[in-house]
This record gives structure tokens, sequence and C-alpha cells, in this order.
């Protein structure tokens, strides 16, 4: 019964046919970044990791059946100072030489309490830095492009929230001045052709 609710809701979002095929995304021209902050000294930085490929499939009749793999390239990460960029991408912290490329890839889909997604979402997943494999969560929220018909869903813009503890994947040096605890977001626009 909870699962009908769940499909019944998603429908009425997305004004699709009980029988809509799952479509796969890509990114789209305004593509997409990772932003990250973390604590330094005490002050809040803010970096960004550039997204080398994502690919997204959505189905909106079965929102579990959703899958979303990201891959960022790590080696070029950057901070707003250039000593605390080559800090970061060195062995102590993201060993980018050694490992180029972070990787994230959905496990679940959860709704918010009203089994709506503009209610919000969550999506756990897996995530590979520096060779270490973890799970995470992010919050999710997914909006069609403004203008756009209810049914309408070639473009949409995806922003994914949450937060690693670095010392989980090996990244621990520095740790008398950078907090462990690092905030991310990502922001995406995605296309299909469908």
């Amino acid at each position: 019964m909870l699962r009908r609710t769940l499909i019944a809701g998603v429908i009425a979002l997305f004004g699709l046919p009980a029988f809509a095929a799952p479509l796969p995304y890509t990114l789209g021209s305004d593509g997409a970044t990772i932003s990250y902050t973390f604590t330094i000294g005490g002050e809040k930085m803010v970096g960004t990791v550039p997204i080398a490929s994502a690919a997204l499939t959505i189905d909106a009749t079965n929102l579990s059946a959703s899958t979303a793999e990201v891959t960022a390239d790590v080696r070029r990460a950057r901070t707003g100072l250039i000593f605390a960029t080559e800090a970061l991408k060195s062995n102590s912290i993201l060993a980018a030489n050694d490992f180029p490329e972070a990787r994230f890839q959905s496990t679940r889909v959860f709704l918010g309490n009203s089994g709506r997604i503009d209610d919000g979402a969550a999506l756990e997943g897996l995530l590979t830095l520096r060779g270490v494999t973890r799970p995470v969560r992010f919050e999710a929220q997914m909006f069609r492009q403004p203008g756009t018909a209810a049914g309408d869903l070639r473009a949409l813009n995806v922003l994914l929230t949450g937060s690693v503890n670095r010392r989980d994947f090996g990244a621990d040096g520095y740790s008398e001045l950078v907090d462990d605890t690092v905030q991310i977001e990502i922001k995406a626009h995605i296309e299909t052709e469908s």
C-alpha cells in the first residue's frame, strides 16, 4: 500500500502516465559543480572539484529504481588559496596523483514524509575517495526548469547536500589545522533526449 501511495505521489507531481519509462540523463550545457566547505584554523573555506562525468536514470513511477553515478576529477580540486590547494591534493589528504578520481554510486532513494519528491528526498550510496569506499547519504532536491510544464522532465536541476568525515577515507593530514568534517554540495543541470 505504501509503495502504491509513493508511486501515485510521484506521478501526480510530474504529471506522467502510469507506465512512463525510466529516463537516462547526462550533464546539460550548464554543467555541474561540487563545492565543499571545510574549516582551517577556525576559518571556513570553500573549494570546488569539477565533475568529470555524471549518468543518472530517473524513473518517475518508481523512484527507488532511479540511479546516479558521478565521477569527479580530484586533480583539478581547488580552494581559494594556492598553498591550501596544494596541501589538499597532497598524499596526506586526497593523494590526487595516485587516486585522480572520486566516485559516487547511488544505492537507494528515499522520499520525504509526504511521499512526494517535492517534499524532499535523500540519496544513499557509496563514495570512493583515495581508493576507500564508504557509505554516504545526501539530501536531494530536484527541480524542473522555470516555465516548463508539469510533465516536462527534459531538463532538471539537481541539488545534493551532505557531509563526510575525511578520516573515514584516510585523508587525515594536517589534522591540527583542518577539521575532520567536510560539507559537500553538488549542483547539476541534467538533460535527457527523451
